[in-house]
């Protein structure tokens, strides 16, 4: 079997090497470059970028699995890889713990203002300017008896309500048309429809994943239902926010503020209207990890191609749907799948 990886430092290639698996890695910049990646290869270790588009999946006639790191397939055209009879791989609740807590994080550096507060501190305005720690003492906000939106109420999105009822909201909602309210009330959390969360939270955090019905969820106008004192917080998907209408939005003050650790385009470009906004703060995508994270999740990842291949289930399947074509594939013409165990029956559950 012959494996490739795109490279990086956190890659498990010996897990690959000690079974006699053949690893080839490298860099990629382009859909060209991961084709050329790609095309000889049993299976692989894809990053966000560039995209496994189905312009690089028809290409690779060998490819029987792709895996990446962490939960989002975002970066993976599922439609195409399902049809092709490709498996496509994720890791579910690896960082669930993490997400959750960063956003957590997020919200109260904008609710306490702690970021601005040390930052003016170390700039020694502490016992030297009064006006601006005035500011700051009229200003800063509770959590307790406010009124929390989620926007997305999968393993994250729950964990996240299980961390913040211990600061006291005076209630805790949610928005998810996949989830019942009978999950919801294990929680503690009411579901409502995205247009009241949006008109009656105080703070809103997302949590979704980005499919065509939640790209630019929160848009101009989903943005004019908000309350001028909400604060929003994203760690999902940077386009599930059209950041340039929430630009705008923060600029015009018709929100209070924002905490991003994803943006639209990633880096975010130098010249991002956002980047000159003193109510916005943005991390680098990095709410996902930790040395945990980054221990653990290479491993599965890595077995999720090694259990594919060996006939049994992976930790996390996004197109379960490729079952049935794996099926009529073996029935007519195996293809890509000759001479590898049947796992059907493993991987239906």
């Amino acid at each position: 079997m012959k494996i490739a990886m795109q490279s990086s430092p956190f890659d498990r290639r010996d897990l690959f090497e000690k079974i006699g698996f053949d690893v080839v890695e490298a860099q990629c910049r382009t859909e060209d470059d991961l084709i050329a990646l790609l095309e000889d290869v049993d299976g692989a270790q894809v990053s966000t970028w560039p995209p496994t588009s189905r312009k690089v999946l028809e290409q690779c006639r060998k490819l029987k699995v792709v895996s990446r790191m962490g939960v989002g397939v975002d970066s993976i055209d599922l439609e195409a890889a399902t049809e092709l009879g490709i498996l496509v791989c994720n890791v579910p609740g690896i960082n669930t713990a993490e997400v959750a807590e960063h956003a957590i994080a997020m919200l109260l550096s904008l609710t306490r203002r702690t970021h601005d507060a040390a930052s003016s501190t170390g700039t020694g305005a502490w016992g030297t300017d009064w006006a601006l720690t005035l500011t700051y003492m009229r200003t800063v906000r509770r959590i307790a008896a406010h009124t929390v939106g989620i926007i997305g109420f999968g393993d994250i999105g729950r964990a996240f309500a299980n961390r913040i009822r211990g600061f006291g909201p005076a209630k805790i909602i949610a928005n998810d048309p996949y989830v019942d309210q009978n999950t919801a009330d294990l929680y503690g959390v009411n579901l409502v429809s995205l247009e009241e969360l949006l008109t009656t939270s105080d703070y809103i955090t997302i949590h979704t994943s980005l499919t065509q019905e939640t790209r630019h969820m929160i848009n101009r106008d989903t943005l004019k239902l908000m309350k001028p004192t909400a604060i929003l917080v994203n760690t999902s998907r940077g386009a599930v926010v059209d950041t340039k209408a929430l630009a705008v939005s923060l600029k015009n003050k018709q929100i209070e503020a924002a905490a991003l650790d994803v943006t639209e385009i990633e880096p975010i470009e130098p010249d991002d209207m956002l980047l000159g906004l003193p109510n916005v703060m943005i991390t680098p995508h990095l709410a996902g990890f930790s040395p945990q994270f980054l221990e653990e999740c290479p491993i599965r990842q890595a077995e999720n191609i090694i259990r594919v291949l060996s006939g049994r289930a992976p930790h996390g399947l996004a197109n379960p749907e490729v079952i049935k074509t794996i099926a009529v594939m073996r029935s007519t013409d195996p293809g890509r799948w000759a001479n590898i165990p049947d796992f059907s029956t493993a991987l239906s559950i």
